[in-house]
């Protein structure tokens, strides 16, 4: 008994050592090889692409996907502190009676204060969308919503 736990602990450590050891690096392809020196590309790793979405080279694509990332990501972040701010019971004037987190969705559908609250919401997501993007043609890489005011 004791031999099979010391060859399970030994098989462990071998395979522990194996996940560290180096690996021969294959040659990449010359589509990925022009996006390596990106923004966002570092080592060990250098330009993770493990899907393939942009193997064909398109910096168009590469440049969209990228847009997409970041404001997905902003919206995100967004989304935690609205969640965190409605947890600690800060609501906005007339949808005092929503309750937080996942209890709030049978809410806003079936009251008139949470339609009222669903309104507002859309309308602050509208405006959003118009105003955080490069609309004067200003940007210097993708997701740059500065339009020139912060510079």
């Amino acid at each position: 008994n004791t031999i099979t736990m010391k060859t399970a602990v030994f098989a462990t450590l071998l395979a522990t050592a194996a996940a560290f050891a180096p690996a021969a690096e294959k040659a990449s392809s010359s589509a990925l090889s022009s996006f390596k020196d990106d923004y966002g590309a570092i080592a060990p790793l250098g330009f993770f692409d493990p899907l393939g979405l942009v193997a064909d080279g398109e910096q168009e694509r590469f440049d969209r996907l990228r847009y997409v990332e970041l404001k997905h990501g902003r919206v995100s972040m967004l989304a935690v502190v609205g969640y965190l701010v409605t947890a600690a019971g800060v609501r906005f004037p007339g949808a005092s009676d929503v309750p937080d987190g996942f209890a709030a969705f049978p809410y806003l559908h079936t009251t008139e204060d949470g339609k009222t609250v669903l309104m507002q919401m859309l309308a602050f997501f509208a405006v959003a969308e118009m105003v955080n993007r490069d609309a004067f043609g200003l940007a210097e890489f993708p997701g740059d919503f500065r339009n020139g005011a912060l510079d």
